[in-house]
């Protein structure tokens, strides 16, 4: 039976192949459980973009050549102030080349990391708060106001009616 359902398998034709997307998603999700990595940064514009909009985009900042049997990686990441980058970067490249190798099994051959920045956990986290959500806080006050105006003017209108 096994051999009759290998044979199978060797008979079809046919190719597996991986979106650039899938493999820097599978990256993105491999790095975000390293200690002393704060993010994958892409760069100016992506950090604009981050600082406007909230995203859970985890390729954002990791840029991949996918070809039929090998990878390579290139990322710019911020690192957290007070970490050994030289251990950091280790990690990172085995964390890539093992999670990559067992999902495809495509080889990683490079993976290439550029440190962009170094900062505080505190400095991430108040650099991380985007424009939406700076807008949404707003929105809240503003709607809390309103409807603290709206039952001021309500309140007023019924001491008004009772006046008379």
């Amino acid at each position: 039976m096994a051999k009759e359902a290998e044979k199978k398998q060797t008979e079809i034709k046919g190719e597996l192949t991986y979106d650039q997307k899938v493999v820097q998603k599978i990256i993105g999700m491999a790095l975000s459980s390293i200690n002393g990595l704060l993010t994958v940064d892409g760069g100016f514009f992506s950090n604009l973009t981050d600082k406007l909009v909230n995203t859970d985009d985890v390729t954002s900042g990791i840029n991949v050549e996918v070809g039929k049997k090998q990878v390579a990686v290139d990322i710019d990441i911020v690192a957290e102030y007070g970490t050994n980058i030289s251990k950091l970067y280790d990690e990172i490249k085995n964390k890539i080349y093992d999670k990559v190798m067992n999902m495809t099994g495509l080889e990683v051959v490079e993976v290439n990391v550029n440190v962009a920045d170094v900062k505080t956990k505190q400095e991430h986290e108040k650099d991380s708060t985007s424009l939406q959500d700076k807008l949404t806080h707003v929105g809240k006050n503003v709607k809390q106001d309103t409807e603290k105006a709206k039952d001021n003017v309500k309140d007023k209108a019924e001491d008004q009616t009772r006046v008379k």
